[in-house]
Order: structure tokens, then sequence, then C-alpha cells
């Protein structure tokens, strides 16, 4: 079997392939998938990479694959490990933490003003991939921003740090981050350059590139350049990248990503007129959030937790399982009705939960004029398109019943939710961190493939 290309998805606990032909034609084609355990703590990756295509030849009943090009994504090795350290929690701080997420990290912590001796410690401790250092409006305040800096030098790492902050410090933090210290400095625009404004996509592709340059150094990753000759970013990104390419064809979305550890929901929208008068605070175009403690299969007592233990007992009665005995049998893949079901309604809460994070709310004031709305956090009023993507939803029949109970939590009317109406999709082909992959040289083609996954796998 010939493929054009292949994406490989590295993942903590599973790698999986994704084949596709005709990448440069009108009509790519999707050739099929394979899995295997990731091999990151082995010490070699290209072990779980070889045995997924292996796995992908076996289904295809042939006995070997060849192939042009191969991508990759990758959250192995905990990820996209970052720290973010700002001037105010609510300004800087927040706009270098949203260019972070929506680059696809890890939050490990965030600062806001001058670091202490413990924040220090907590950076040591994390060993992150890439430390940002943000803080001040242009040509506003300066001195944090250098403060932070020369700490964060004086801890001695190997760590990339990206500025992007004041651009009048960048040169000063060209000093402090000079060859003998021995971190590379990337500077990039500011990403709160005036006040009530973020600017955080050109810093979302500097993390990118960032951990492309750097990701080979994880534990068992050494390797990986050996066999990949194209673009490695990270997974959480590869997906948002899909979803800004999606919003081109179909305007204002949401994409939920219901995966075994976490819950991500990725959202491409603008204000609508009515929240952009009352909005306290800029939201980014595009946004990512991700609950980590919110997982069918890691995290899955995390969620019965949420649901409540009796609402728990009552949703699995109602569906005819024995709640112990189905969790105690239950591995990361349902192998039986039993554990389908039981999956469902954990996928059901927590994409209830992932939503409810995700969304902004209307709250209400008071003062000598009387009641006031303000709106607080992402507006969804405008979303249309509800893409349902990972193992979870991808995968169960009920999926799309799923997504559309998510959407109907809220009974106060202050959530700031689609609307009744939206398009319903599931990501069939599960693709999506593949096609953000693809879009980075293949855009035309990667934005077909998500149109036929989306269509069913047509």
């Amino acid at each position: 079997m010939k493929a054009d290309i292949l994406v490989a998805e590295i993942g903590s606990t599973t790698t999986v392939v994704n084949a596709f032909n005709n990448i440069d034609s009108d009509d790519p084609v999707f050739l099929g998938q394979g899995q295997a355990p990731t091999s990151v703590l082995e010490g070699d990756v290209r072990i779980g990479l070889r045995g997924a295509i292996e796995d992908l030849c076996r289904k295809k009943n042939e006995e070997a694959l060849e192939y042009g090009e191969m991508a990759a994504t990758s959250s192995a090795a905990g990820g996209l490990r970052m720290t973010v350290h700002g001037l105010v929690y609510d300004m800087t701080a927040r706009a270098a933490r949203e260019a972070a997420l929506g680059a696809g990290a890890v939050i490990k912590k965030v600062t806001a003003g001058k670091l202490r001796r413990t924040d220090l410690a907590a950076i040591k401790e994390t060993d992150p991939n890439i430390i940002l250092i943000a803080g001040g409006v242009d040509y506003g305040e300066r001195d944090t921003a250098l403060h932070n800096g020369e700490l964060i030098r004086s801890l001695g790492l190997t760590t990339p740090v990206i500025y992007a902050g004041n651009c009048e410090n960048t040169e000063e933090m060209k000093l402090i981050f000079n060859e003998k210290s021995g971190q590379k400095l990337y500077c990039v625009e500011n990403v709160y350059p005036q006040i009530d404004r973020l600017n955080v996509e050109p810093c979302r592709r500097v993390i990118q590139q960032v951990f492309e340059e750097h990701i080979t150094a994880a534990p068992g990753m050494e390797q990986v350049r050996e066999m990949v000759n194209g673009t490695i970013i990270p997974t959480p990104g590869a997906v948002m990248e899909a979803a800004k390419l999606l919003y081109e064809a179909v305007g204002d979305l949401m994409v939920i990503d219901v995966g075994g550890a976490t819950t991500d929901v990725h959202s491409v929208a603008e204000d609508s007129e009515a929240a952009a008068g009352i909005m306290t605070a800029p939201e980014p175009k595009a946004k990512r959030t991700v609950e980590g403690d919110l997982g069918v299969y890691v995290n899955r007592l995390n969620v019965i937790e949420s649901m409540g233990e009796e609402d728990f007992r009552q949703s699995c009665e109602a569906s005819g399982i024995d709640p112990e005995k189905t969790l105690e049998s239950y591995r990361a893949i349902p192998q039986n009705k039993e554990e389908t079901r039981l999956v469902e309604i954990l996928a059901e809460e927590a994409a209830v939960r992932g939503v409810d994070r995700h969304a902004g709310r209307i709250r209400y004031v008071y003062g000598p004029s009387g009641r006031s709305a303000l709106a607080e956090g992402k507006d969804l009023t405008r979303v249309k398109t509800i893409v349902g993507t990972g193992g979870a939803l991808t995968r169960l029949p009920e999926g799309k019943k799923i997504i559309k109970r998510a959407l109907t939590f809220d009974h106060t009317g202050l959530r700031l939710l689609p609307g009744e109406g939206g398009r319903i999709e599931v990501d069939s082909h599960y693709i999506m961190a593949s096609a953000g992959a693809l879009s980075k040289k293949y855009r035309k083609a990667a934005l077909r493939l998500l149109e036929k996954s989306l269509e069913g796998g047509s």
C-alpha cells in the first residue's frame, strides 16, 4: 500500500497514524488509521510508530506501507509544559495564558507581578519545555518583566524563553538572555499591546515553532526526526489549527474533545453585538480551555464525583448496568454494551462541565442607576456549528445526542451558549489533529478531509 503522507499522533498512552492519498488534488483520500501503545517510556518513539503502521497494514490487509511524507502531533512526555509570567493577572498574564493554551500547551504555573522565591522553586520543579514572559502594554510599565527575566536567568536552566511583553524591553531581554545564559530567547509581538486589546496569534505561532525545535529533547523522543520529515506540533494546538481552518468554511464554531484523561473545548467565534457592548474584558477569537480533571478513563472517578454518586447510580440503573461491576471491567476502550453505556454517561458529564467552564456568562450588578448587565468570558451565542472529536465522542453511537444534551444544561438563561438549531457534527474519521498538522502545508486538502469526516466519511 502506498500513501502520500502519514500523520502520527504520539500520545501519552497511544500512538495513532492516519494515512492520506491524493493530497495535492481536489479530492484527497483518507486511507485508514492504525494505533499501538506509545513507546516513549521505552526510550524510542519509533517502536510505537512502527506498531501503529503495522496495525494499519493489518486492517488494510497489506504487507507493507510506503509513504512519501510524515508529519506528527505530540502530547507525549507530558505534552508541551509551560509556565507563564505577566504583570497583572487579568490583563497581561491572562493574555499570555490564552496564547499558550491556544498553541496547545499544558499550563503548569501562571504568575502575576514580580516573581517570589516560591515561584522560582515551582518553575524549577515543573521543568517546563518553554517559559513565557509578558508584562506591560507597549510603552507602559517595564520593570516587572525585566526583574522576572533576571530571576529566571539566575535559575541556570536551559529552557527556551519567549518574551511577549512591552516592546521597549526587547533589547534589554536580549542582553539578559545572551549566549552565556544558556537559554535561547525568542522575541515576539506583545500579547497585550494596549488596554483591552489581545494579540495572541503571533505568540501562538512562535510557541509551536519552539515546540517543534525542542520536542526531540524530551525523553524517548530523540529519534522522532528520523521518521518525521514534516511538521511536529502539540496535539491540542493541531486541533485548534483545524478549528480555525474549518471556521473559514462554516463560520463561528465550537469543538468539544472528550478524551480519556482530559476534556478540551475550542471555539472560534466573534462576539455578538449584544455581548460585545457589555464585555468586562476582551476574549480571543480563537479560545481553548482544557479540563485536566475530566476524562472518561484516567479521570473517570473525578467525572463521577462531578455528577454526584447518587445521580451516577441513577443513570446507570436507568441504563440497566451495574456501576461497580462495569467500572471494574472497563479498561480505556469499551468492550461491550454495558461499558459503552458507562462511557456515554461519563462523556456527557465531561462535555457538560467542559462547555460550562468554556462559555461566558451574564452577571448582574447593582449601582446608583439600578441593575446593569455585564458579560464575562467567551461569547458562544453566534456559534452555529458544534463538532465532536476525541476518542469518546467519535466512537460512541450516541455521540451527537451527547453533544446536544451538553448544550442544554443551562436553565438560568445567563450562559453565553449557542442557540437552538445549531449544526452538530462528529469527526467520524477522528482526524482533526491530523488535519491541523496537514494544514501547515496542504491547507486546501486538510479542509476537504475535515469536511468529508464531518459528512460521515463519504
